[in-house]
């Protein structure tokens, strides 16, 4: 099996160009925001980093395929890099610090494209999380320096720590019900949103999270990480991996809970 090793170094320092980038243009006061057709927020830095990304994988990786948030999908064959330049644009376009890079790598097997290295550079925290497929997950300021991560050992929900990111995508889908029985049956919850509650479940600080609407650039470097860590990565269907459109996450020992909860339904 390959190692991945070479492909994660090169993912932190594509993670160090992206943070200098994004860090350069953090709570500018002339920092240009655009609204793209799903009405989501994009700013100059969430395309100036993905890029940044794109040209030193196309010099460094010329035959790796290249999806991004911004630019989309870009070559064919057996390996692609995932890219969310900023996951968080909303935070970070508001100048809270609560946003993040996302890099992965995914590599195509019998059951479709999946992460095999991800990076997770969030620099306004001063944080970086990462993992390859077979190595473990680490979280550090660099590969030399760093602690592995594994999840909690927390076996009742009732003792869990529960983190989302909103209640009206949950409405939306009219999971709400589940949803709200759910946080009264654990122990507490927090709306921390974005990539740090799957960053946190992997560290073993919360023990379950979920989200209702994803696409594969917000999920890519988060599963990796997580189930490196010891825990459980999958749709609200149940399948494993960052292709449901949505995702829940978890110490593993919880999981058929949390997703018996979020599939109940009006």
């Amino acid at each position: 099996m390959p190692d991945y090793l070479d492909d994660l170094r090169f993912a932190h320092v594509l993670a160090d160009a992206a943070d200098a980038t994004t860090m350069d243009r953090f709570k500018a006061l002339d920092l240009k925001v655009e609204t793209k057709p799903d009405m989501t927020p994009v700013s100059e830095a969430d395309k100036a980093a993905e890029e940044l990304i794109r040209g030193q994988l196309q010099r460094a990786r010329p035959r790796d395929a290249v999806l991004g948030e911004e630019y989309g999908l870009e070559g064919t064959g057996p390996r692609r890099w995932v890219v969310d330049p900023i996951d968080g644009t909303k935070n970070y376009v508001r100048g809270v610090p609560v946003w993040a890079t996302l890099i992965s790598l995914m590599e195509a097997g019998e059951t479709g494209f999946q992460p095999v290295v991800g990076v997770v550079s969030a620099p306004a925290l001063g944080r970086r999380w990462w993992a390859a497929k077979g190595h473990g997950a680490f979280s550090g300021r660099s590969l030399s320096s760093a602690s592995r991560l594994h999840v909690s050992r927390v076996s009742k929900l009732t003792d869990a720590s529960f983190a989302y990111s909103s209640l009206t995508g949950w409405e939306d889908q009219g999971r709400l019900s589940g949803f709200l029985d759910l946080s009264r049956e654990v122990w507490r919850t927090r709306a921390y949103g974005d990539f740090w509650p799957y960053m946190m479940v992997a560290e073993g600080s919360i023990d379950i999270c979920a989200e209702p609407e994803l696409s594969l650039w917000d999920m890519a470097a988060n599963a990796i990480v997580v189930t490196e860590a010891g825990g459980t990565f999958t749709g609200l269907d149940g399948r494993p991996g960052p292709h449901s459109g949505n995702a829940a996450a978890s110490n593993g020992l919880l999981h058929d809970e949390l997703l018996g909860y979020l599939n109940q339904r009006y």
